[in-house]
């Protein structure tokens, strides 16, 4: 799996390096997925821009691999941040996933092992909470991508190829219900005080799954108020 991320978002700056009861988040993202029983390899994808020193340095104390690519063209760094490893398979993670579900990642790479797909994702449309996206796709399509994506928009994104090019055998993992509008990710300072709410509830239990926060939604609403609070306010 590569997991991409970096220090600089403009609305949250050094997001994945917010701590949560002394644990970095991007820490607790590798964590929740070294627990799944399909990946064989972790690494970090990030650019080589300075500012992003300190996450590698994080992350390197506990044993992740990073590579370190191109800011802009983000579908090259991928490409030669797997490319070592000849993998059969890549899954692309976001560090902005903290509490990604390791069985949730691995029922959709079981359903990529078994219906011989390029892509299979669970975004397409989404059907699960915002912050448990998973994308796999093979190591040949990513080369493939690598090789005639030409457009700027096509290489700032990994995967917009693969679900915009005819070539490529795609197929979508959907939840029975749909709950894309829950919000699950870390993009804002309100995302972090509902993720912060969360791994509290829970603490010092890193394990739980997605369908563990489904429940404590139904029976701690106010824990994941944060946003309806700052709209109010504004």
């Amino acid at each position: 799996a590569i997991v991409q991320a970096r220090m600089g978002s403009t609305r949250l700056p050094g997001k994945v390096l917010k701590e949560v009861n002394g644990r970095p988040l991007i820490e607790i993202l590798f964590h929740r997925l070294s627990r799944s029983k399909k990946i064989d390899k972790i690494i970090l994808a990030t650019s080589e821009n300075p500012g992003n020193d300190l996450l590698v340095e994080t992350l390197g104390k506990i044993g992740i691999e990073a590579f370190r690519g191109s800011e802009e063209n983000v579908l090259d760094r991928y490409y030669e941040a797997a490319k070592p490893y000849s993998p059969e398979a890549v899954v692309r993670i976001t560090g902005d996933c903290p509490i990604i579900d390791p069985m949730l990642v691995d029922e959709v790479i079981r359903m990529y092992q078994e219906k011989d797909a390029d892509y299979v994702s669970n975004v397409e449309p989404p059907t699960y909470p915002d912050g448990l996206d998973t994308e796999v796709f093979s190591f040949e399509a990513l080369e493939i991508a690598y090789k005639q994506a030409k457009g700027i928009f096509e290489r700032e994104h990994v995967t917009h190829f693969f679900r915009t090019n005819g070539q490529f055998k795609r197929m979508n993992y959907a939840n029975e219900t749909d709950l894309s509008a829950e919000r699950w990710t870390v993009d804002y300072p309100e995302d972090f005080e509902v993720i912060k709410n969360i791994l509290n509830h829970f603490a010092p239990d890193l394990d739980f799954s997605w369908q563990d926060v489904l429940k404590l939604k139904q029976s701690n609403p106010e824990y994941f108020k944060a946003w309806h609070v700052s709209v109010l306010a504004e």
